[in-house]
């Protein structure tokens, strides 16, 4: 899929309106079937450690290739990337999850939390404040670091408010998010077992995930 997916993607960013669209029709949604199968070998490998995948179906994770132009100076109708959110409810999903994004300019595999709301994520910073060892256990583990070494994701500029700006886990209180990044060069898509690897790296995440929603489900 790889070398054909990134030269459809290109092509479209380069041509990216909806006469050129409706001309490669036939390419694209032949492409899209094959990524939801690729996202399928996912979810059903991260579904072997996570029963609360099972069942899920690759087609309610990955999103459309259409662009919300609504509010964006940017027109373009089309987003020149494939991407797919996992969870159990698919793509709709406000708590901790999985994310894969295959593009031209990017390609990477996310999980974590993203711009959760403000009382979410007052709840957050107060739970991994009171189980601040277990946490920092989970997410500084030997196999984190090395694919995930830092935190993806807005940061503020100082202490949010209620907190001293020299408090000793300022680093993690200044999260706006908490979410966890690892890119992928196009290299990476030459293996047919490419699903199964992406699950392995999203699988180290699962410890950390299931965190972040006890504490937003507590």
């Amino acid at each position: 899929m790889n070398r054909q997916l990134f030269d459809f993607l290109t092509r479209l960013a380069e041509n990216n309106d909806r006469p050129w669209f409706a001309a490669n029709r036939a390419e694209f949604d032949a492409l899209r079937a094959q990524w939801i199968d690729s996202v399928q070998r996912i979810v059903n490998a991260l579904a072997v450690d996570d029963p609360s995948l099972r069942g899920v179906r690759a087609s309610d994770c990955v999103y459309r290739i259409y662009r919300d132009t609504r509010f964006s100076h940017d027109k373009s109708p089309f987003k020149t990337y494939f991407s797919a959110l996992i969870s159990p409810t698919g793509r709709h999903c406000d708590r901790a999850c999985y994310y894969v994004h295959v593009g031209v300019e990017e390609c990477a595999v996310y999980g974590g939390v993203w711009s959760p709301e403000a009382p979410v994520l007052k709840k957050l910073r107060r739970a991994i404040l009171d189980n601040i060892e277990e946490f920092r256990e989970i997410t500084e583990t030997p196999e984190i670091k090395a694919l995930y070494p830092g935190w993806y994701g807005r940061k503020l500029k100082t202490a949010p408010k209620g907190y001293d700006r020299d408090h000793p886990d300022i680093d993690l209180l200044r999260l706006t998010e908490y979410g966890k990044c690892h890119e992928l060069d196009r290299a990476f898509f030459d293996a047919p077992d490419w699903p199964e690897k992406v699950a392995s790296m999203l699988r180290i995440l699962k410890p950390m995930n299931d965190f972040l929603n006890y504490s937003i489900d507590e």
